[in-house]
C-alpha cells in the first residue's frame, strides 16, 4: 500500500483508475462533490472502491460543517460552522461544548453510514483578526484554549459516530493574510505559542493534516508540509503528536513543483502521507509511483487510529441528537 491518498475523477471509478488503484495500491481515496451525488450513487462508488483498494485502505472526506462540507441536503444533514459553535460557547459555555460533540456525532453518523472511515475535522487552527477569511468561521474562537475545548468535543464525537477525525491544520493556519489554495502564506510572528497550543492539547488525536505555510521563525523557507524542522522539531516534538501526519493537498497552488516531486519531499521531510485531491489521471499515476509503500511505523499508527475509534463508538440516535443541536443553536 503506498503512502499516498488520492482523488478519483467522477462519481464512479473508471477502469483506468481501477487498474491503476490494483497496480499501484493508495493507502486511501478522498471524495469530492464531483464525486457525490447521492446516497445511492455514493453507496455503490464506496463498495466498488473497496473492490479495488487494499485492505486497510481509507475513504476519506471533508465534512467540517459550514462552508467546508461534501454531504449537503436534501441528501445528507446539513451542519453549523465552527464559528457559530464558538459563539454559542461564548453564552454559554456548557452549551457550546454539547454543540460542538453533537456536532461531531451527527457528522461522524453520516459519514459513516455513507462508507467513510476518515474525516478531515476539526480545525485547530485559531481565528487572527485581519487573516484572511479561508479559516474565517472555520474557527472555534481567538482564545487558543477554548479552540482546544471545542475542536476535542467535536473529535470525541467524531469517534463516537465512528470515525476517525483529522485534526488541520499543524502547527496553525489562522494567521495566513494569504490563501494557501492560491498562493504561498508566510507568517513572519516569532511568538507562536497560541498557534499551537490547540494542536499540543489534542496531540493524542489519531491524524493530523499539515498546513502549507512559511513559518519564517521555525523554518524560513520551507512551508510546514515539506519542513524537516517543523514537522521533527515541532509537530512531533514541541506539540508532541505521534499519530498518522497526512499533507494538506499537494495541488494547492502555495506548492510549487510536480505531484510525484512533491510528494516525495514531504514524506522525506516526515509526514506519513501525501494527500493528491484533483483527481486528474496522470498526476494521481505519478504520486502513486513516486510514492514508497508505507513505512512499518506509519501502519502502526494507522492501527492505532482504527483502534481508537473502535473503543468510542457508541450508540447513537441521530435525529434526537439533531433536535437537541438544533434546540441549543437556536
Amino acid at each position: 500500500m503506498k503512502a499516498a491518498i488520492v482523488g478519483i475523477a467522477g462519481p464512479a471509478v473508471g477502469p483506468e483508475e481501477a487498474a491503476l488503484f490494483r497496480a499501484h495500491p493508495p493507502a486511501g481515496v478522498i471524495l469530492f462533490a464531483r464525486n457525490i451525488q447521492d446516497p445511492a450513487g455514493l453507496a455503490a462508488l464506496t463498495r466498488d472502491l473497496r473492490h479495488v483498494l487494499p485492505a486497510g485502505a481509507a475513504i476519506m472526506v471533508d465534512q467540517e460543517g459550514g462552508r467546508v462540507a461534501r454531504l449537503r441536503p436534501p441528501h445528507w444533514r446539513a451542519h453549523p460552522p465552527a464559528g457559530a459553535i464558538g459563539d454559542l460557547f461564548a453564552r454559554d459555555p456548557r452549551a457550546g461544548l454539547r454543540a460542538a460533540w453533537l456536532t461531531g456525532a451527527l457528522i461522524g453518523l453520516d459519514c459513516s453510514a455513507a462508507g467513510f472511515d476518515l474525516v478531515a475535522a476539526p480545525v485547530l487552527d485559531l481565528s487572527v483578526p485581519g487573516a484572511h477569511d479561508v479559516i474565517g468561521d472555520r474557527a472555534y474562537a481567538t482564545d487558543p484554549a477554548i479552540v482546544a475545548r471545542l475542536a476535542r468535543a467535536v473529535a470525541e464525537g467524531l469517534m463516537a459516530g465512528g470515525v476517525i477525525p483529522i485534526g488541520k491544520h499543524a502547527p496553525g493556519h489562522g494567521r495566513a493574510r494569504v490563501d494557501s489554495h492560491l498562493s504561498l502564506p508566510r507568517v513572519d510572528a516569532n511568538d507562536l505559542d497560541a498557534d499551537l497550543l490547540p494542536f499540543a492539547a489534542n496531540a493524542n488525536l489519531p491524524w493530523f493534516m499539515t498546513a502549507h505555510i512559511v513559518y519564517a521563525a521555525l523554518d524560513p523557507i520551507s512551508p510546514a508540509t515539506l519542513s524537516g524542522p517543523v514537522i521533527e522539531r515541532v509537530i512531533r516534538g514541541r506539540m508532541g503528536f505521534r499519530g498518522v501526519l497526512v499533507t494538506d493537498d499537494l495541488a494547492m497552488k502555495a506548492l510549487s513543483g510536480t505531484p510525484a516531486d512533491l510528494a516525495a519531499r514531504a514524506l522525506a521531510a516526515g509526514c506519513d502521507v501525501a494527500l493528491y485531491c484533483p483527481g486528474d489521471f496522470e498526476g494521481t499515476r505519478d504520486v502513486l509511483a513516486a510514492c514508497p509503500a508505507i513505512t512499518p511505523s506509519t501502519q502502526a499508527r494507522m492501527a492505532t487510529a482504527r483502534a481508537m475509534v473502535r473503543h468510542r463508538i457508541v450508540a447513537l440516535d441521530g435525529a434526537a441528537l439533531s433536535a437537541e443541536r438544533d434546540r441549543l443553536l437556536a
